[in-house]
């Protein structure tokens, strides 16, 4: 079943998050040796990741993960997921590893495969997420999200509301500079964590919000697979749970 946290504002509820997962790290170090965590990239992270860099966490016993990342763009790329990654959290934490995905592989097909081992190598035990506009779950958009997925990485092509997202996200200043496509985790992926922790904030994702808890746990809502998680919790601010409210009043 997914909990539900409403917080006042973005500041709240990253810390609140922040301060959830940094006591499951710590918690499931008392029983196995090392923790496993795939982060996502996108500006709704802000406050939980810039909280959770002052947790007291033994990083040096985490390895990381990311969850998407664009095909095409340069390296140097800030819009990069790995690279915001590294910027707000990686480059700032003694992590054990840090694997990153290769969106300018030669070979797009064999850096899925890569990853997917690496997944398999090391089972993820908690997962940092949000969700988009159009309820997508990393890059798994509503055409191409598939509860049953039979990979664990694969490559999409992105949805026009998703690349919209983006710039309405300011990450890039118009439509025609986003990517077509994308390497993505796979929602089995996401969801074969032992933990799911969900940072949803802002004004603009309200109705997905809506969507993940009242629509039916379907595809074309990829979000709504969260309410079949055994531990999963859905962090919301006063904007992004408007239409909740609205409901329940």
């Amino acid at each position: 079943m997914l909990r539900v946290s409403v917080f006042a504002d973005r500041a709240s509820m990253g810390e609140a998050a922040a301060n959830d997962v940094a006591a499951r790290i710590s918690q499931l170090l008392t029983k196995q040796a090392f923790v496993n965590i795939i982060f996502a990239a996108a500006p709704s992270q802000n406050e939980f990741l810039a909280a959770l860099v002052k947790s007291p966490v033994d990083w040096h016993r985490i390895r990381a993960f990311h969850m998407d990342e664009y095909v095409g763009l340069s390296d140097a790329a800030p819009q990069r997921f790995g690279n915001f990654l590294k910027e707000k959290i990686f480059e700032k934490l003694p992590f054990l590893d840090v694997y990153y995905l290769q969106g300018n592989a030669l070979d797009i097909e064999e850096e899925c495969k890569r990853y997917a081992l690496l997944l398999k190598q090391y089972p993820v035990d908690i997962v940092c997420m949000g969700i988009g506009e159009n309820g997508h779950i990393a890059f798994n958009d509503p055409p191409v999200a598939d509860f049953k997925d039979r990979q664990l990485v694969k490559l999409v092509e992105l949805e026009e509301a998703c690349r919209q997202q983006q710039v309405n996200d300011k990450c890039f200043t118009d439509i025609e500079e986003v990517p077509l496509n994308a390497i993505t985790l796979t929602i089995p992926a996401l969801m074969a964590a032992k933990y799911v922790y969900c940072m949803v904030p802002g004004p603009t994702k309200a109705m997905a919000v809506y969507n993940t808890i009242h629509q039916p746990v379907l595809e074309q809502y990829p979000s709504t697979i969260l309410r079949t998680h055994t531990a999963a919790v859905l962090y919301l601010d006063a904007f992004s749970s408007n239409r909740l409210e609205k409901t329940a009043g």
